[in-house]
């Protein structure tokens, strides 16, 4: 757990000494204070809420609101990791005035340190108003979830020489256009680490191999609470699904029995007071 708050200097330093940067989403207070106790570096509060929290089948219909709204429990949370807040589809897309007044309320409304958007070449106009405006930026190529109906669906991106090398191009783009650091999501990971080799900022994967500066995975993912499907990328380091399923059929039966709520478990009035009702 660190004691001082994480820095974007504090991340650049780990890529240039070559030190492993470590990120993990959380939507909630006590998922980011465990998140912090761990020691992990960053979190993303990603719109994967929308799936994994709030029952949508992608992350389109994520609004603002929601965002803001687990935002702020997030770094209520993590004082001390750094935060990155997950701009929803058409937060960013309409006007760059709008892109860079939705980038301030992240900052200003839900503490985030900073926001993530997704998309390549063709969004470094809205990224360079929005560092800017002094609001840090961290990119989001290949797999961008927002727009997979216009990639054919969630499918590797990057796969062939032509897509790959427009993939490497997007990156420097970007890090032109002023980002401190870039996700790669599913990109064969000879491309990511060509991507990461050539960036001065670091790189983050997810489905991208392992010569990326760092890695994310959701959190729900790597503890076993979302059982609708679980992509190639993720390892599951524990199942919590059905530990608290059987909890929670363990504490449904005691009920049914009486068993619980026990003598530990109740409060008593002295004998005297007892009498006097």
């Amino acid at each position: 757990m660190s004691e001082k708050k994480i820095t974007i200097s504090g991340l650049q330093e780990k890529k240039d000494k070559g030190e492993k940067i470590t990120m993990m989403t959380a939507y909630d207070y006590p998922t980011a204070s465990l998140v912090e106790q761990a020691g992990i570096d960053t979190i993303l509060v990603g719109d994967s809420l929308g799936m994994v929290v709030l029952g949508y089948d992608s992350t389109v219909p994520v609004t603002m609101d929601e965002m803001l709204h687990h935002s702020k429990t997030v770094t209520r949370g993590a004082k001390n990791t750094f935060v990155i807040g997950d701009m929803p589809f058409m937060s960013y897309q309409v006007s760059v005035e709008k892109a860079v007044e939705n980038a301030g309320r992240f900052m200003k409304e839900a503490g985030c340190d900073s926001v993530k958007l997704e998309g390549g070449s063709e969004v470094c106009h809205v990224v360079k108003a929005i560092v800017d405006a002094g609001i840090p930026v961290c990119a989001h190529i290949g797999l961008t979830p927002q727009t997979a109906t216009k990639l054919s669906g969630f499918r590797v991106q990057g796969k062939d020489a032509k897509s790959a090398r427009e993939l490497v191009q997007a990156a420097k783009d970007l890090e032109e256009a002023g980002i401190f650091m870039v996700v790669m999501e599913c990109i064969p990971d000879l491309v990511a680490a060509k991507i990461t080799k050539e960036l001065n900022v670091p790189t983050i994967g997810i489905g991208a191999g392992k010569d990326c500066d760092g890695q994310v995975l959701v959190y729900h993912d790597v503890v076993g609470l979302f059982e609708r499907f679980t992509p190639k990328f993720v390892k599951q380091f524990v199942n919590l699904s059905p530990q608290i399923r059987e909890a929670l059929i363990q504490y449904k039966e005691e009920v049914e029995k009486g068993t619980f709520p026990g003598p530990e478990h109740i409060f008593a009035m002295k004998e005297e007071e007892a009498e006097k009702l």
